[in-house]
């Protein structure tokens, strides 16, 4: 079950702890990924938040909001790049993405298969994808007054195995947001803090979970709407061993 755009809207531009995860975020995307120049970058769920660093140097920048959550303008104050979009029918061509933030649409999704194949289309060659979602190890998971509190939550293994079966390569994973998720004033001071004590000290579960995922090309399975093999009939009538005219 998706949240409503304008709930999202709300916890990351108007709440003092939505302001303080986004920019915790933002920050490890940027570690990632830190420039784009000339590159397509695409956010799907609601990772807008996430793309205005790649608004400026990126050849092009792309919201994708899914139908059941709604979709807003943006970014404010500029042209919207902002699209709804159909859960598993982007309007994308394929293979032309270079990097993607998937963000509040994966654990949301009542289609998460079909979901992967539709990013795993629209990656280039040498595309890469950032999955960010709850950990269901952590505490940020529990709590039903965030957006991570929803959905389905996953733990990295669980993640890496899913986004291998859709011929994804895992290569790198980070947790953050290890300060507790409340609005009052001790955890909003000492937040900082918290990640970096957390960072430092392995058996801390962040609250949400970053995977930085390459697509595998060519991919080990075949995908819907890929041509089958169609074996001829008469060679499938033929005696075992029948030599074959050259």
């Amino acid at each position: 079950m998706h949240l409503d755009v304008q709930v999202l809207r709300d916890f990351y531009y108007r709440s003092a702890l939505g302001r303080a995860a986004q920019k915790i975020l933002r920050d490890q995307v940027l570690r990632f990924w830190p420039e784009a120049q000339g590159q397509t970058v695409v956010g799907y769920g609601f990772a807008a938040p996430l793309l205005r660093p790649y608004l400026k140097d990126s050849r092009r920048v792309l919201a994708l909001m899914p139908a059941p959550q709604g979709v807003m303008p943006w970014p404010a104050g500029m042209a919207n790049v902002s699209v709804l979009s159909e859960e598993t029918l982007w309007p994308l061509e394929t293979g032309h993405v270079d990097r993607l933030i998937l963000m509040h649409g994966l654990e949301t999704s009542e289609r998460p298969s079909d979901l992967l194949d539709e990013a795993y289309r629209v990656l280039g060659p040498g595309g890469k994808a950032l999955f960010i979602l709850p950990n269901r190890s952590g505490l940020w998971a529990r709590a039903d007054h965030t957006p991570f509190g929803f959905g389905r939550p996953y733990s990295i293994g669980q993640l890496e195995t899913q986004l291998k079966a859709h011929d994804f390569v895992p290569e790198r994973h980070v947790s953050v947001l290890y300060q507790p998720p409340s609005s009052r004033r001790f955890w909003m001071k000492t937040g900082p803090g918290w990640e970096r004590i957390g960072r430092a000290v392995p058996v801390l579960a962040g609250g949400v979970m970053l995977v930085e995922a390459a697509k595998r090309h060519p991919p080990s399975r075949r995908r819907v709407g890929q041509a089958a093999k169609v074996l001829n009939p008469l060679e499938v009538l033929s005696p075992a061993g029948k030599p074959k005219p050259v």
